[in-house]
C-alpha cells in the first residue's frame, strides 16, 4: 500500500475569520490560492496513481492549482454538515453554549438542507472514501492525494488510524496544510502532519 496524501484546501474569507464552514460554497480568497500553489513542491516528487476531491469549489480549486488533473469528484469528501452552525464562529456558539466542542457535542439542527451530522456520521462517510482509497491502491501503483476539508479529514485519519471519529479532534490541521498516512510493518502511521510549505 502506497502514501495516502490529504490536503485540506487553501484559506476562504470564512475559514481566516473562523466562521464554521460545511457546505456553503465559498471560494478562495488570494492568499487560498497562494498556499494551494505553494504545496506543489510537496507532493510533486510523488507518483500519484489517483486523486479524489470534495465537489466544492475551495477543494476543486486547490486541485487544479495543485496539478491534479481530472481528479475524481466525490460527494463523500465534502466537510462536515455543521446544520445550524453553518457560518458562526466558536466563539459566538460558546456565548450560548459555554464550553462547546464540536467533536464531542455536535451541532445545532439546520434546514432540511442542512440538518447536521455527528461525528458518527461524518466517520461514516470518511469510511467510505478510505474504502475507495484502498481499492485505488489496489488498482494502480503510486499514491493517493485527497483533497477536503479541515474537521472532515481529521475525522478520516482518525478512522484510518482505528481511531473514533471524534477522536479527529486530536489532529489540528490549517488551510493549505499537506499530511502523509503511510503504514509500518503494515500498520497505519502518520508520516508527516500539518505540513505547510516553509514551516
Amino acid at each position: 500500500m502506497g502514501d495516502l496524501f490529504l490536503v485540506r484546501h487553501g484559506e476562504t474569507a470564512w475559514s481566516r475569520s473562523g466562521r464554521h464552514t460545511g457546505r456553503t460554497d465559498v471560494p478562495l480568497t488570494e492568499r487560498g490560492r497562494d498556499e494551494a500553489r505553494a504545496v506543489v513542491p510537496l507532493i510533486r516528487s510523488h507518483r500519484i496513481g489517483a486523486a479524489f476531491v470534495s465537489p466544492l469549489q475551495r477543494a476543486r480549486e486547490t486541485a487544479e492549482l495543485i496539478g491534479l488533473h481530472h481528479p475524481r469528484v466525490d460527494a463523500d469528501l465534502v466537510e462536515w454538515d455543521y446544520g445550524g452552525y453553518e457560518g458562526i464562529t466558536t466563539v459566538d456558539i460558546q456565548r450560548e453554549r459555554p464550553g462547546w466542542f464540536l467533536f464531542s457535542d455536535g451541532v445545532a439542527p439546520g434546514p432540511p438542507e442542512r440538518p447536521g451530522e455527528s461525528a458518527e456520521q461524518v466517520g461514516e462517510r470518511a469510511d467510505r472514501i478510505l474504502a475507495k482509497v484502498d481499492a485505488a491502491f489496489a488498482n494502480t501503483e503510486g499514491c493517493v492525494v485527497l483533497v477536503s476539508h479541515g474537521h472532515f479529514l481529521r475525522v478520516l485519519t482518525a478512522r484510518r488510524l482505528g481511531l473514533p471519529p471524534a477522536d479527529g479532534a486530536l489532529f489540528q490541521l490549517a488551510t493549505g496544510a499537506v499530511c502523509r498516512l503511510g503504514t509500518e510493518h503494515g500498520r497505519p502511521v502518520i508520516a508527516g502532519w500539518n505540513v505547510r510549505p516553509g514551516s
